[in-house]
């Protein structure tokens, strides 16, 4: 049985204009991308066979990546159950002219092995700890795993939640995509990361029309998939602004996945994105003040509010 060191591979990308906003620094979404991508190819040579992503944790983006900067991303398998495997993705940006290199973040995924049919598969390989370094870091995949398993113990439930978003938020908007083959990495179900390369966009939008200037991706909370999307489907991106500080702005997105055949709805995830506004030097600069008038807006402030003050002492915590 192999240790976490031997399933450890390392991807490296060079940034091109392409994977950029407007400033010219790497689109978090297409990070997300790359980490999904990572953590499935890991997860897919220890367990030979199929794997879906079931959960990513929170990820937060602690330096900038530019253009022609090389993004080196090291995943490795931390931890096997039945048919779950926890990875751990290890990102570094890199100046391919000087070779320095800096933390750009870090993220930690539950990925599930599938049968063909797309059912829950049992892994035949396991993982055995070579050190008290390697056990220390399964004794930790576990426990996030314990925390996953307790969180989704309501999935079919989650997956049910499909009523409309209430109607009185001014700053929203709905994106319907068909999801085409080439949005999945194997079998018909949407890659993880495409998933998270739109939910970035489209909470880019909203961000953008609100402050009315350039924004960056600084984090997104964990979030939990319910339900696949199939190939064939429309997946329903619904954003909307939960909050507004000095210069930071969290959007929730919403993702639906619909049969166009039936129009049944399903919940597949729903994805807390915190932008920062900033200016042509990159500096944070001050938003436009928003007061929540509706319900629904002073609903979803509040619990913007509380989610706020853990990401703040999350981010403290990596300082």
């Amino acid at each position: 049985m192999p240790s976490i060191a031997e399933t450890r591979q390392e991807h490296v990308h060079l940034v091109l204009p392409e994977h950029a906003n407007a400033r010219g620094n790497l689109f978090g979404g297409r990070m997300m991308y790359w980490i999904a991508s990572a953590a499935t190819l890991s997860a897919l040579r220890l367990a030979r066979r199929n794997v879906l992503m079931g959960s990513m944790d929170d990820l937060d983006f602690l330096a900038p990546v530019r253009v022609g900067d090389l993004v080196v991303l090291r995943a490795q398998v931390e931890h096997v159950g039945r048919a779950s495997l926890e990875v751990g993705v290890e990102v570094e940006a890199e100046n391919p002219r000087t070779g320095e290199r800096r933390r750009a973040t870090s993220a930690h995924i539950a990925m599930v092995a599938v049968d063909d049919d797309g059912r829950p598969y049992p892994v035949g390989s396991r993982i055995t700890p070579r050190d008290a370094e390697e056990d220390a870091v399964a004794a930790a995949a576990r426990t996030r795993k314990e925390t996953r398993d307790r969180r989704l113990a309501d999935r079919a439930a989650k997956a049910a939640q499909v009523a409309r978003e209430e109607e009185d938020l001014r700053y929203a908007i709905e994106v319907p995509r068909i999801v085409f083959p080439e949005d999945a990495a194997a079998g018909n179900k949407l890659f993880a990361g495409t998933l998270l390369l739109a939910v970035d966009e489209v909470a880019s939008i909203v961000a953008v029309r609100y402050a009315r200037g350039l924004v960056v991706t600084a984090a997104i909370d964990a979030l939990d998939f319910y339900a696949p999307i199939h190939v064939g489907y429309f997946a329903v991106y619904q954003a909307a602004v939960n909050y507004v500080g000095r210069s930071s702005i969290e959007v929730g997105v919403r993702v639906l996945a619909e049969d166009p055949r039936t129009g049944t709805l399903r919940h597949t995830c729903t994805a807390f994105l915190t932008a920062v506004h900033v200016g042509l030097d990159g500096r944070p600069v001050p938003l436009p003040p928003f007061v929540p008038a509706t319900p629904a807006e002073q609903r979803r402030w509040r619990d913007a509010e509380a989610r706020r003050q853990i990401r703040q002492r999350r981010r403290a915590a990596l300082a």
